[in-house]
């Protein structure tokens, strides 16, 4: 689905300048979906995605820990990291996240390590991305492969910079509760205020990730009305398809196949549900951004006709 606006001259062509109208109502809109995701190059977009992404994701739990423990010496944003990867996981929590924290020690070597592995496997999270968002909004041309990698670096420095944000804020909440409660923390009443701020934060979070790379990982400006109302509707939806996966996971019962390996096999499938869902919003919101602008040229077509007749 391209877009309704003539591309402008210096930039990213789009593949249709001008598409047809399509009919109002939400059900064409659904029907473009349902195509959409049934394209074989779209999983194919999305099993990239889930498989660098898994390779992005210990290095950035390591990198998160360390710059926690560290840089900050702070304990409560190692608490907070720790939550929130027990939130966002879908499954063995406890296990990554005590493997993980056990990686982060004085020697540097390993957090060297995740840095130089983070920078290579964000490329190939987004450059795959990069394509099929711009395939969704009608870009032709793609970026350098120079410029792709800075772009690649500038998400991942942006994520990070959300995540710790988001880690500092929920552990500045927990410490101003703590001083509400006066230091009683054993509680029901804390515990439910806590989870409540826990998944503020972590819905913030998921709609920031999202908008961040509607918005600027496609190859041509986008309004960012076109992207904000995606990014709102994909970051909630994601946080209810995981209350599902999580579910429904133990009946998929990995471990009985994969042994061992369950743990990744579980994260792989949740990643690659991830990227579909995350493709399905920016396709979604391309297509209604679409409607309106065709909506609109209908509405100036009707406004002019009037008035040529006048003449």
């Amino acid at each position: 689905m391209s877009i309704a606006e003539p591309a402008p001259k210096k930039g990213p062509v789009l593949l249709h300048p001008r598409p047809p109208a399509l009919p109002a109502g939400e059900w064409p809109l659904v029907v473009s979906l349902a195509r959409y995701l049934s394209q074989s190059e779209v999983h194919t977009y999305a099993f990239s995605v889930a498989a660098n992404a898994i390779l992005s994701l210990f290095p950035f739990i390591v990198m998160m820990f360390t710059v926690a423990q560290r840089i900050f010496h702070s304990t409560a944003m190692t608490d907070v990291i720790g939550d929130m990867l027990r939130y966002f996981l879908p499954s063995n929590q406890d296990f990554v996240v005590r493997n993980m924290s056990l990686l982060v020690h004085p020697r540097g070597g390993v957090e060297v390590t995740s840095v130089v592995m983070l920078l290579i496997s964000s490329s190939g999270v987004f450059l795959p991305l990069e394509v099929a968002l711009n395939r969704v909004w009608g870009v032709d041309r793609h970026r350098s492969y120079l410029m792709n990698q800075l772009i690649s670096l500038g998400l991942a420095l942006a994520v990070g910079i959300l995540a710790l944000f988001s880690i500092a804020l929920t552990a500045a909440q927990t410490r101003v509760l703590s001083i509400l409660f006066f230091g009683h923390t054993q509680n029901m009443v804390f515990g439910f205020f806590e989870h409540v701020f826990l998944r503020i934060s972590a819905a913030f979070l998921s709609v920031s990730l999202f908008f961040v790379i509607y918005w600027i990982l496609p190859n041509r400006r986008l309004p960012v009305r076109a992207v904000v109302p995606a990014a709102i509707t994909v970051g909630l939806l994601w946080e209810i398809a995981k209350i599902v996966y999580v579910a429904v996971l133990p009946w998929l019962d990995l471990r009985s196949v994969y042994g061992p390996f369950a743990v990744s096999v579980g994260l792989m499938i949740w990643a690659f549900l991830t990227g579909l869902l995350m493709l399905a919003g920016a396709h979604y919101s391309a297509t209604r951004y679409t409607l309106r602008l065709a909506h609109q040229a209908d509405i100036e077509t009707a406004a002019e006709k009037p008035e040529a007749k006048k003449e």
